[in-house]
């Protein structure tokens, strides 16, 4: 990739600001002052410093998405729409795909990657990443169920679920609103740990996963790339 492309599509203005940012002698290549706008570079294996600071080139994407109720969490779907057909096309790269997974009437945070080795690492089990979500109750949910949550909900047949925090934000009749932290992702797992005490979800939104929350000024159905602090928390699963 030619130099001065490389840094005006990594922030460092346009092709002129590029070009005089050169000229100073403010871009190095391996230790070395280069004086040339058209010097072939590859950030994969060179180390390029502008102004003391090095450039950054991602060889994957990270959006954050907001994911609405109504879409599937799929790559593709013959009969639905998908967290992916919500992805720009100029944005699609090639392997994008959703980080776990979200029923088709559930909202709330999704992460979409090209890198499979992090999803991956992310759905570990024994990773034990915690995902929290916002639930409206058709009832009302009691001490009694938080506790049932924090022993760890058994299914019908047998299957049991890690312990999980059941808080009650508030109470009604007819309704309640709560915050639920599990560390699995069982199929309709929230729903079904819900059932299980004779109760029924009737809006589920999931608030983050692991280290990421989701942004609260991002509409449903709209996306964003991961900001630099976002993929300083997500280090520790990469591999």
């Amino acid at each position: 990739m030619r130099l001065d492309k490389l840094l005006s599509e990594t922030g460092y203005g346009s092709r002129k600001d590029v070009k005089r940012l050169i000229r100073s002698k403010q871009v190095r290549i391996d230790g070395k002052v280069v004086l040339t706008d058209n010097y072939n570079v590859d950030p994969q294996l060179q180390l390029v410093v502008v102004a003391g600071k090095t450039v950054s080139v991602q060889s994957h994407v990270y959006y954050m998405l907001h994911k609405p109720a109504g879409v599937v969490t799929a790559v593709s779907d013959a009969a639905n729409r998908t967290v992916i057909d919500l992805i720009d096309p100029a944005d699609r790269m090639q392997g994008l795909y959703p980080v776990g997974r979200l029923d088709k009437d559930t909202e709330g945070l999704l992460l979409i990657t090209d890198n499979g080795q992090l999803g991956y690492q992310l759905l570990l089990p024994h990773k034990k990443v915690m995902k929290r979500y916002e639930a409206l109750v058709n009832e009302r949910v009691t001490g009694a169920d938080q506790e049932a949550f924090a022993e760890g909900i058994v299914f019908h047949g047998g299957e049991r679920c890690k312990p999980a925090k059941l808080t009650i934000l508030s109470q009604g009749e007819a309704e309640s609103r709560v915050l639920l932290d599990i560390s699995e992702g069982k199929f309709h797992q929230v729903k079904k740990m819900f059932l299980s005490v004779g109760k029924k979800v009737t809006y589920l939104k999931r608030l983050s996963m692991g280290p990421l929350e989701l942004d609260t000024t991002l509409p449903a159905g709209s996306y964003r790339p991961l900001r630099p602090e976002e993929m300083e928390l997500l280090k520790p699963y990469f591999k």
